[in-house]
């Protein structure tokens, strides 16, 4: 009886984070806040901030992207934090010196370390992150400020889109990444989010400050403060960032880093956890449910083994192989066959709950083990 009770209670978490939440937050009607009042007409000062490590192969195509953002050059300054760079990064970046373009070299000590020097040196209302590799839509930043103009937004952030979204290890995400699109539309719609995306943020001057040296998602933990001093942070689906597909093998340890930055968040403004988060059912049900998943499942196929043996023990015990086998076969699976529809999302569903059990692994190995160079497949 204790093993059907385990198997009943892991049934049931697996079931409302995969299926529950994803329909209550689909039939939710009741916004908690007035739509942000955007106006394209404002405009305000922008530092530009670009933390950024041996980055020589995009850098000249970045800088010529943010110089190219249709928003009022006099407004704008661009901030390159370089953070130990020892290729062709920084004599790249001084080419530019007289286009708006500052550069500040910093010893490595990762980006959290790049970033607290750029709050000290940055002169703009507004702080728009983005990172060296994706490229951006011309209108982006226009965008992301425009939704400043309502007094309530502390932080707002843009679309990622996938370059080529057929090829490439991170095209297997793309089912998940649609779902994380479209669920943080409903949030910002309801009240607000809870994080933002990392190449394509902007955030109030007033809101930044120093964050610890091993943080491993300034794009949570930055925008978080602010929503602690009552701001909203805000979704807007017109500002773009484009990527490219990662290459097979770099996937996973992207995986294990965010979610490693999702228990540091944890651990590190557990507000997220109490009354003083209006959204925090939404992380509990949207965010902190992606650590607990995993577990869940290993509770649903422990409870499972120690059933006595019977006809409904091995249904259950084939069904949970079959999701195994599935995963391991896609690789074997040619492009365009038909097992691919079945193959793919149950490996991008494996990989990403043994990403959030590998994230753990931040309360016993140092932050700086976590980072790797995301190696993506470049158009020729």
């Amino acid at each position: 009886m204790i093993a059907l009770g385990l198997l009943a209670a892991g049934t049931a978490v697996v079931f409302y984070i995969l299926v529950g939440y994803p329909l209550l937050l689909a039939l939710h009607r009741r916004p908690e806040a007035p739509p942000v009042r955007k106006d394209t007409q404002f405009q305000t000062t922008v530092t530009v901030v670009l933390a950024v490590y041996n980055g020589e192969k995009f850098i000249r195509a970045k800088l010529g992207c943010l110089l190219a953002l249709k928003y009022p050059p006099d407004l704008v300054d661009v901030l390159v934090v370089s953070d130990g760079s020892i290729d062709r990064t920084d004599s790249i970046v001084e080419e530019y010196r007289d286009r708006r373009v500052r550069l500040i070299r910093v010893p490595h000590a990762g980006k959290a370390a790049a970033l607290n020097e750029a709050f000290r040196a940055a002169t703009g209302e507004i702080l728009f992150f983005t990172d060296v590799r994706q490229p951006l839509d011309p209108l982006a930043l226009r965008h992301l400020v425009a939704n400043f103009a309502d007094p309530t937004v502390g932080a707002v952030t843009g679309e990622m889109r996938l370059y080529r979204p057929d090829s490439g290890e991170q095209a297997d995400m793309d089912l998940y990444w649609r779902y994380e699109v479209w669920a943080r539309s409903r949030q910002s719609r309801i009240y607000s989010l809870l994080n933002t995306t990392g190449c394509i943020y902007a955030l109030r001057r007033s809101l930044a400050g120093p964050i610890p040296p091993d943080t491993l998602t300034d794009d949570a933990i930055l925008p978080l403060r602010g929503f602690f001093h009552g701001y909203r942070i805000v979704f807007d689906p017109e500002a773009i960032a484009f990527d490219y597909p990662a290459v097979p093998g770099t996937e996973f340890r992207r995986r294990v880093r965010t979610l490693a930055g999702l228990w540091q968040t944890c651990s590190r403004m557990p507000q997220v956890f109490t009354r003083a988060n209006p959204m925090r059912y939404h992380f509990l049900s949207h965010k902190f449910s992606r650590l607990l998943l995993p577990w869940a499942i290993l509770l649903v196929f422990a409870s499972t083994v120690a059933l006595p043996a019977s006809g409904f023990r091995d249904f259950l015990l084939a069904d949970e192989a079959a999701l195994l086998l599935l995963a391991l076969a896609d690789r074997l699976v040619p492009a365009g066959f038909i097992l691919k529809r079945l193959t793919s999302p149950a490996k991008t569903f494996v990989l990403m709950n043994a990403a959030a059990l590998a994230s753990i692994c931040i309360f016993f190995v140092p932050a700086s083990r976590f980072w790797r160079t995301t190696r993506v497949n470049l158009p020729r």
